[in-house]
Protein backbone atom coordinates (compact mmCIF):
# COMPACT_ATOMS: atom_id res chain seq x y z
CA UNK A 1 0.00 0.00 0.00
CA UNK A 2 1.12 3.55 -0.52
CA UNK A 3 0.02 7.04 1.07
CA UNK A 4 -1.88 9.38 -1.93
CA UNK A 5 -1.05 13.08 -2.05
CA UNK A 6 -4.87 14.57 -1.53
CA UNK A 7 -5.86 17.30 -3.53
CA UNK A 8 -6.09 20.92 -1.88
CA UNK A 9 -8.59 23.21 -2.24
CA UNK A 10 -9.03 25.35 -5.20
CA UNK A 11 -7.12 22.68 -7.11
CA UNK A 12 -9.39 22.98 -9.89
CA UNK A 13 -9.70 18.62 -10.38
CA UNK A 14 -11.64 19.08 -7.41
CA UNK A 15 -14.46 20.11 -9.85
CA UNK A 16 -14.08 17.19 -12.19
CA UNK A 17 -16.88 15.14 -12.14
CA UNK A 18 -16.01 11.47 -11.62
CA UNK A 19 -16.82 8.57 -14.49
CA UNK A 20 -18.39 5.70 -13.77
CA UNK A 21 -16.26 2.09 -12.72
CA UNK A 22 -16.56 0.17 -15.58
CA UNK A 23 -14.95 -3.09 -13.49
CA UNK A 24 -13.58 -4.17 -10.34
CA UNK A 25 -10.47 -5.45 -10.77
CA UNK A 26 -6.98 -5.57 -8.55
CA UNK A 27 -5.98 -2.49 -9.77
CA UNK A 28 -8.84 -1.16 -8.20
CA UNK A 29 -9.00 -2.52 -5.28
CA UNK A 30 -5.40 -1.47 -5.09
CA UNK A 31 -6.56 2.06 -5.33
CA UNK A 32 -9.19 1.28 -2.93
CA UNK A 33 -6.44 -0.10 -0.19
CA UNK A 34 -4.45 3.41 -0.75
CA UNK A 35 -7.03 5.69 -0.19
CA UNK A 36 -8.11 3.38 3.09
CA UNK A 37 -4.52 3.93 4.32
CA UNK A 38 -4.39 7.88 2.92
CA UNK A 39 -7.55 8.47 4.46
CA UNK A 40 -6.66 6.60 8.31
CA UNK A 41 -3.17 8.71 8.06
CA UNK A 42 -5.00 11.65 7.53
CA UNK A 43 -7.30 11.02 10.58
CA UNK A 44 -10.26 11.54 7.98
CA UNK A 45 -13.79 9.53 7.98
CA UNK A 46 -14.20 9.49 4.11
CA UNK A 47 -11.90 10.02 1.19
CA UNK A 48 -12.87 10.17 -2.50
CA UNK A 49 -10.94 9.03 -5.46
CA UNK A 50 -11.07 12.70 -7.13
CA UNK A 51 -9.55 13.76 -4.20
CA UNK A 52 -6.51 11.78 -4.86
CA UNK A 53 -6.07 12.48 -8.71
CA UNK A 54 -7.98 9.69 -9.50
CA UNK A 55 -11.37 10.33 -11.92
CA UNK A 56 -13.43 6.91 -10.75
CA UNK A 57 -16.56 7.11 -8.53
CA UNK A 58 -14.89 5.54 -5.58
CA UNK A 59 -15.63 6.54 -2.33
CA UNK A 60 -13.83 5.03 1.54
CA UNK A 61 -15.23 5.88 4.62
CA UNK A 62 -14.79 4.99 8.30
CA UNK A 63 -17.32 6.18 10.64
CA UNK A 64 -16.30 3.89 13.78
CA UNK A 65 -14.35 4.65 17.27
CA UNK A 66 -12.16 2.32 16.70
CA UNK A 67 -11.14 2.90 12.81
CA UNK A 68 -12.04 -0.80 12.31
CA UNK A 69 -15.12 -0.73 10.08
CA UNK A 70 -13.48 0.34 6.35
CA UNK A 71 -16.64 0.98 3.99
CA UNK A 72 -16.38 0.68 0.16
CA UNK A 73 -18.37 2.30 -2.01
CA UNK A 74 -18.07 2.07 -5.92
CA UNK A 75 -20.20 3.70 -7.83
CA UNK A 76 -22.18 5.14 -5.44
CA UNK A 77 -25.73 6.52 -5.67
CA UNK A 78 -28.24 7.87 -3.17
CA UNK A 79 -31.96 6.33 -4.11
CA UNK A 80 -33.53 7.92 -1.09
CA UNK A 81 -32.89 10.92 1.32
CA UNK A 82 -34.69 11.94 4.52
CA UNK A 83 -34.80 14.60 7.32
CA UNK A 84 -32.80 17.31 7.58
CA UNK A 85 -29.81 17.95 9.98
CA UNK A 86 -27.06 20.68 10.26
CA UNK A 87 -23.92 19.75 12.10
CA UNK A 88 -20.22 20.78 11.54
CA UNK A 89 -18.31 19.60 8.83
CA UNK A 90 -14.54 19.21 7.25
CA UNK A 91 -12.88 18.22 4.49
CA UNK A 92 -9.22 16.59 4.04
CA UNK A 93 -8.95 18.71 0.62
CA UNK A 94 -10.29 22.02 2.83
CA UNK A 95 -7.45 21.20 5.99
CA UNK A 96 -8.34 23.40 8.96
CA UNK A 97 -11.67 24.70 7.93
CA UNK A 98 -14.87 23.67 9.26
CA UNK A 99 -18.48 25.22 9.31
CA UNK A 100 -21.66 23.69 9.40
CA UNK A 101 -23.98 22.23 6.83
CA UNK A 102 -27.84 21.16 6.28
CA UNK A 103 -27.81 17.54 4.44
CA UNK A 104 -30.55 14.98 4.65
CA UNK A 105 -30.64 13.18 8.29
CA UNK A 106 -31.17 9.71 6.50
CA UNK A 107 -30.32 8.20 3.66
CA UNK A 108 -30.87 4.72 1.24
CA UNK A 109 -27.60 4.26 -0.93
CA UNK A 110 -26.54 1.50 -3.57
CA UNK A 111 -23.34 0.55 -4.62
CA UNK A 112 -20.99 -1.76 -5.16
CA UNK A 113 -18.48 -3.14 -2.31
CA UNK A 114 -14.44 -3.86 -2.81
CA UNK A 115 -15.07 -7.35 -4.59
CA UNK A 116 -17.60 -5.46 -7.08
CA UNK A 117 -20.77 -7.07 -5.60
CA UNK A 118 -23.77 -5.22 -5.24
CA UNK A 119 -24.90 -3.58 -1.40
CA UNK A 120 -27.42 -1.48 -0.49
CA UNK A 121 -27.97 0.23 2.97
CA UNK A 122 -29.88 2.60 5.03
CA UNK A 123 -27.70 5.43 7.08
CA UNK A 124 -27.93 7.96 9.21
CA UNK A 125 -26.34 10.40 11.55
CA UNK A 126 -22.86 10.59 10.61
CA UNK A 127 -22.59 7.94 7.79
CA UNK A 128 -25.56 9.83 6.49
CA UNK A 129 -23.42 12.87 6.32
CA UNK A 130 -19.66 11.33 5.18
CA UNK A 131 -21.61 9.20 2.33
CA UNK A 132 -23.67 12.34 0.88
CA UNK A 133 -20.18 14.56 1.56
CA UNK A 134 -18.53 11.74 -0.68
CA UNK A 135 -20.70 11.70 -3.25
CA UNK A 136 -20.49 14.87 -3.54
CA UNK A 137 -16.46 14.89 -4.27
CA UNK A 138 -17.77 12.38 -7.08
CA UNK A 139 -19.99 15.17 -8.51
CA UNK A 140 -17.57 18.32 -8.56
CA UNK A 141 -19.03 19.66 -5.52
CA UNK A 142 -17.02 20.91 -2.20
CA UNK A 143 -19.07 21.33 1.25
CA UNK A 144 -18.25 25.13 0.93
CA UNK A 145 -20.97 24.82 -1.90
CA UNK A 146 -23.52 24.90 0.82
CA UNK A 147 -22.36 28.06 2.30
CA UNK A 148 -22.73 31.89 1.51
CA UNK A 149 -20.54 33.29 -1.36
CA UNK A 150 -18.78 35.74 1.32
CA UNK A 151 -17.92 32.13 3.35
CA UNK A 152 -16.45 30.41 -0.20
CA UNK A 153 -14.95 33.43 -1.02
CA UNK A 154 -12.79 33.97 2.51
CA UNK A 155 -11.67 30.04 2.29
CA UNK A 156 -10.57 30.43 -1.27
CA UNK A 157 -8.89 33.19 0.29
CA UNK A 158 -7.03 31.61 2.92
CA UNK A 159 -6.50 28.83 0.84
CA UNK A 160 -4.77 30.29 -1.92
CA UNK A 161 -2.74 31.87 1.02
CA UNK A 162 -1.98 28.97 2.73
CA UNK A 163 -0.21 27.12 -0.92
CA UNK A 164 1.43 30.46 -1.29
CA UNK A 165 3.27 29.90 2.02
CA UNK A 166 3.97 26.62 0.92
CA UNK A 167 5.16 26.60 -2.10
CA UNK A 168 7.78 29.44 -0.42
CA UNK A 169 8.87 27.35 1.95
CA UNK A 170 9.09 24.12 -0.05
Amino acid sequence: MALLDILVYPDPRLRERAEPVAQVDDGLRRLVDDMLETMYEASGIGLASVQVGDPRRVVVIDVSEERSQPQVLINPEILDARGEATGEEGCLSIPGYYDDVTRAAAVTYRALDYHGEPVEGEAEGTLAVCIQHEIDHLEGRLFIDYLSELKRKRVRKRMEKRERHAAAAG
